[in-house]
């Protein structure tokens, strides 16, 4: 029960940092609930027993990204005055349909019976890292959704450098 508690808490710090991280006006405030949500993320994967997982969330999306993320707003800042509006006219519908999406998972999960229930113990033989690696390959699971996030970080990478590279 008390992992329950604790996982309804990280959960709603990790889903108050990433509605922070989208409404925050400046930019290196948004970075930082950022790293708070990614960090809650860590936290999760540490409640679910997957501790490889949690070290390379800190690592990779705490440790490089966000900050990556941070020292590139602080180096690119200019004064840009816009005096347009910044709000969309239809912010209604995206409330409407966040509050009705809110509802179907709060729906769903007070019907499951899955998760008050007790996680099955692993047994001591098996390496969950070992367990990762075969099905991140195996043909029939994960290859292609690991293959199009490859090339979609690629993609971003030449996205990147288009953007980065000065005309002379």
């Amino acid at each position: 029960m008390a992992l329950q508690i604790i996982f309804i808490f990280v959960a709603a710090v990790t889903l108050g940092g990433a509605l922070m991280t989208v409404t925050s006006r400046n930019l290196v405030h948004s970075a930082l609930w950022l790293i708070l949500s990614l960090f809650g993320v860590a936290v999760l994967y540490v409640l679910l027993n997957a501790s490889f997982l949690a070290v390379a969330q800190v690592v990779i999306y705490i440790g490089a990204i966000a900050i990556l993320i941070i020292f590139g707003v602080m180096m690119t800042r200019r004064l840009v005055i816009d005096p347009s509006r910044q709000i969309n006219n239809t912010w209604w519908l995206a409330a409407l349909l966040s509050l009705v999406f809110f509802g179907g998972l709060s729906w769903m999960l007070s019907t499951w019976d899955g998760f008050w229930s007790e996680a099955p113990i692993m047994a001591v033989n098996i390496d969950p890292l070992k367990q990762l690696g075969k099905a991140l390959v195996a043909p029939d699971l994960y290859v292609l959704p690991f293959e199009l996030a490859s090339v979609l970080l690629l993609a971003a990478l030449i996205g990147s450098i288009i953007i980065a590279y000065e005309k002379r």
